[in-house]
């Protein structure tokens, strides 16, 4: 099949059902980019059909590539791009390595975390993969996305149902440090800070090699001068690890932050209102924290682990081992399902589609009550929005509702008010409006928006769709035979967490 005919013949022939096919076995890559560390992960996923969905049921591991310290042009303190000619013959070498051929590859992820994703050419490096094109779920994983794949993929979420206990993951890299407070499969509090292992690195000789601004700030807080090509004083280095432990642990305890440290974080702070009963540590410093690495790679990561531990250590709640360390947030995979939508579904125009990659958010709107309150159907949609780093408006995103009751006129139009106004800055810039229900009352819902409220917008509002936050979906032309629309969902695959899949009942 061409991918003008609609991909391979898993999932984009409309032609084929899927109905007879209770097994689908693929293979999948994961590509995890960040400011310090670059790696791959090759799996073989099998899914069985859960009603109209697939679901993965089964992941082996084919081939984990070596850690690459990710490579940038030149060694000049304010340099901001990464190498794409290096990192791409590195990812050539590691699909040779695991004697996978590109064009068997069915599904993937590459996201692009930490400072990585603040370099000039991170578009550039996405554009690495043009020849998966389609296959690929490219997710540039801002601070608070960053911070839920981590609490996910370290199985601090799944820790936190299976010992009814409030977790809290610290996900320590190169350049940020995310942290995560999980209650009952839930991140209910996360932030992020400019504090990392490699925000300044050495050569062999352990003369200065690159400086984050990070790392000029906390030099200039310890009286450390320091400079490309020159010797660090060792008393005063090691003074910025433990001032660099201090604010963070700072972060992860405190409910009231010191300007110098509030300064540092990239979210609003932790509440921290009462301490969490266990933690667990991923990213690459993670590593020296568990003893699984004991090797110096030219940064701050040993000394930084003993002292970020040391305090962790005497606060109390227990450390607690992670699933995933260093590969906590790279994405073994993208599942692959499809489900068709009701026919009781509003598209206009006709040419919107077919829509591409488009992110779920999942709001928790307040639809029970017989007058829906407008305010709080906005509110909720922000917070959704937010929480997925996608609350600048900047790309479409298709909003999963989960109706309620009746569908009367007055409770149809608030809840159109509510989910216009909370996806103002989307529609402000003219994109598309989609809306994917359960239950059946998309067209409804659709031709409200057109009808009622004069939404000049794209309209896209479909149900007989269940989703959960993660997935990223293609939706389909229109199928001549039903009327009906056919809907790719892709899943965020997170290694041996049970709690993905924790709302998917029904699903």
């Amino acid at each position: 099949m061409s991918e003008e005919a609609g991909g391979r013949v898993f999932f984009s022939n409309v032609r084929r059902s899927l109905e007879l096919e209770d097994e689908i076995r693929l293979i999948s890559v994961g590509v995890d980019i960040g400011s310090s560390t670059s790696h791959l992960v090759f799996s073989r996923l099998v899914l069985e059909r859960l009603d109209n969905r697939y679901v993965v049921c089964e992941r082996n591991v084919v081939h984990e590539s070596e850690v690459l310290l990710t490579p940038f042009i030149g060694n000049a303190a304010d340099d901001t791009t990464i190498d794409a000619a290096a990192l791409g013959a590195f990812i050539d070498t590691q699909y040779a390595r695991a004697r996978v051929d590109p064009k068997a590859i069915d599904t993937g992820a590459l996201i692009l975390t930490g400072v990585a994703v603040r370099r000039s050419n991170a578009r550039a490096i996405g554009e690495l993969f043009a020849s998966q094109a389609g296959k690929f779920v490219s997710v540039s994983a801002g601070d608070a996305l960053e911070a839920t794949l981590a609490a996910f993929g370290s199985g601090s979420a799944a820790r936190s149902i299976r010992e009814s206990a409030r977790v809290m993951n610290a996900d320590i890299g190169g350049g940020t440090s995310k942290i995560a407070v999980c209650e009952a499969g839930d991140v209910v509090e996360m932030t992020a800070a400019d504090i990392g292992a490699r925000i300044v690195s050495f050569d062999s000789e352990g003369r200065v090699k690159r400086i984050e601004e990070a790392g000029r700030r906390f030099a200039a807080e310890v009286g450390l001068v320091l400079e490309i090509g020159a010797k660090p004083d060792a008393t005063l280095l090691s003074a910025m690890v433990e001032r660099m432990a201090e604010r963070l642990f700072e972060v992860m305890s405190r409910p009231v932050l010191r300007a110098e440290t509030n300064a540092l974080l990239r979210l609003d702070p932790l509440r921290n209102e009462r301490k969490p009963g266990a933690i667990t540590f991923s990213g690459g410093v993670s590593e020296y924290i568990y003893g699984h690495e004991s090797r110096a790679f030219g940064d701050l990561g040993p000394a930084f682990a003993r002292a970020i531990l040391e305090r962790v250590e005497a606060w109390g709640p227990r450390v607690e081992p992670s699933d995933e360390g260093i590969r906590a947030t790279v994405i073994g995979a993208s599942q692959y399902t499809i489900q068709v939508s009701g026919s009781t579904i509003f598209v206009a125009p006709q040419s919107v589609l077919p829509l591409r990659n488009v992110p779920v958010v999942t709001p928790n709107l307040p639809l029970d009550d017989d007058m829906l309150d407008i305010r709080k159907i906005a509110a909720a949609v922000q917070t959704a929005l937010r929480r997925l780093d996608l609350h600048e408006g900047e790309q479409t995103v298709a909003l999963c509702y989960r109706w309620r009751n009746s569908a009367t006129f007055a409770r149809l139009d608030a809840f159109c008010k509510g989910v216009s106004a909370g996806l103002a800055k989307l529609l402000d810039r003219g994109l598309p409006l989609v809306l994917v229900g359960d239950g059946d009352v998309g067209g409804l819902i659709g031709i409200h928006c057109r009808e009622e409220a004069r939404l000049p917008n794209p309209i896209v509002s479909i149900d007989g769709i269940a989703l959960k936050e993660f997935d990223f979906i293609d939706i389909g032309a229109l199928l001549e035979t039903s009327g009906a629309v056919p809907v790719v969902i892709k899943s965020l695959v997170f290694p041996a967490s049970a709690a993905v899949g924790r709302k998917t009942a029904g699903s």
